[in-house]
């Protein structure tokens, strides 16, 4: 293949040419130096990459091999350059063309491949020989370079992510001391996040390493809140005794008082089944009476205060139930007597229809058991027919 005759470069343009390619490969090698110490670069090295990192990885692992080898490749063409134009005041003809070539063209040979016999001419070469210059060379850097810092860049900011948010949880988590299997299961969720991380960071989504901190974190402050229960607990045995003493005297009380109101409502009030609670107030207190006074105990202690806590809540909920019933009759005879004084005024109290309405309001409220919906329907009733009467809306 012919090759194009390049004009000689000058003097002038040989130095000029040999300092702006000089100046170019040391802002080169800052760079590449700069990013052989990148966060990315040695997270990939000290932990093999896998899934979806790996798949990202092995092309740019190749582009960043071939930025060293093209750089390797430019110093050596500069110092071809260098060692021509040497210190020599003047340059003949052939030295200027020799460095123009060094320069300008493509005099440094990178491969040589075999050529198969069978496409082969009779007197055509054995094999292609590739040769590459200073311009080429640095373009193909300059294109190779934001790919590598992208993915480098990527891997870095997911582990960044991750290790910021587990650093506090692990602190928390060294604070909080002991070994139980609930820590364990806790440090074991850590470790697998930091696992991901570091072998397959690019796998990981913001959302999804968020989530997963969030969870992490909301564990490791429930589990403190239990450790620091339990030596609260281990600190002044009597007092944490008596708490729990008190809070199965208030469970008591709560289902007496949820036990009156359900009476009240299937003795008056027309309703589904209401919950009836267990009836294990003895047995608790016999199991609080057997637990031993020792901190290995504080365990058992706690667990039973909160068995009690749960029964009394669900007390609670049985009682509001039960009450609400009973303040629902109430609410509607107080707007059945405020409807009745509105058509007072209204001067439509005397109607016969009005006074058939509230008569079957007023007989529906004190049947026995009090049907809540009919009466409600009839309060509703009656509200409308004061409205009809009067001439004005509801």
């Amino acid at each position: 293949m012919s090759q194009t005759i390049m004009e000689p470069l000058t003097l002038i343009e040989i130095d000029r040419e040999i300092s702006r390619r000089a100046s170019e490969a040391d802002s080169i090698v800052a760079t590449l130096l700069e990013l052989d110490q990148h966060p990315g670069l040695n997270l990939v090295r000290s932990y093999p990459p896998s899934g979806v990192t790996e798949a990202r990885w092995l092309p740019v692992r190749d582009a960043l091999a071939l930025m060293w080898e093209d750089f390797g490749r430019m110093r050596a063409i500069l110092d071809s350059a260098r060692a021509v134009r040497g210190n020599r005041a003047r340059l003949d003809d052939g030295q200027r063309a020799q460095l123009t070539e060094l320069l300008r063209g493509r005099p440094h040979e990178v491969s040589r491949t075999p050529i198969p016999l069978a496409e082969r001419s009779l007197t055509g070469p054995s094999e292609y020989v590739l040769f590459v210059g200073l311009a080429d060379t640095l373009d193909r850097m300059r294109a190779t370079f934001p790919v590598i810092a992208e993915f480098l860049d990527a891997v870095d900011k997911v582990n960044t992510r991750v290790m910021a948010g587990l650093a506090p949880l692990q602190d928390q988590l060294d604070k909080a001391g002991g070994a139980t299997p609930e820590l364990r299961a806790i440090s074991a969720g850590i470790a697998e996040l930091l696992r991901r991380s570091a072998t397959d960071p690019l796998a990981l989504t913001a959302a999804e390493i968020d989530a997963r901190l969030a969870e992490l974190s909301g564990a490791v402050r429930r589990e403190a809140a239990v450790l620091a229960e339990h030596a609260a607990v281990v600190a002044d045995w009597p007092a944490a005794l008596a708490g729990v003493r008190g809070r199965l005297d208030a469970l008591r009380e709560t289902r007496e008082r949820a036990a009156q109101a359900r009476v009240k409502v299937e003795r008056t009030i027309l309703s589904g089944p209401l919950p009836i609670p267990a009836d294990d107030i003895d047995e608790l207190r016999a199991q609080l009476d057997a637990v031993p006074a020792e901190p290995g105990a504080a365990a058992v202690l706690l667990e039973l205060g909160r068995r009690i806590d749960a029964a009394t809540a669900a007390a609670a909920t049985a009682e509001n139930l039960a009450q609400g019933l009973l303040d629902r009759r109430g609410e509607l005879r107080g707007r059945l007597a405020a409807y009745q004084a509105k058509a007072a005024r209204l001067g439509v109290g005397e109607d016969r229809d009005l006074l058939a309405s509230h008569q079957i309001a007023t007989g529906l409220l004190a049947r026995t058991p009090c049907d809540l919906a009919a009466v409600t329907r009839a309060v509703a009733d009656y509200q409308q027919l004061i409205a009809e009467k009067s001439g004005r809306r509801p």
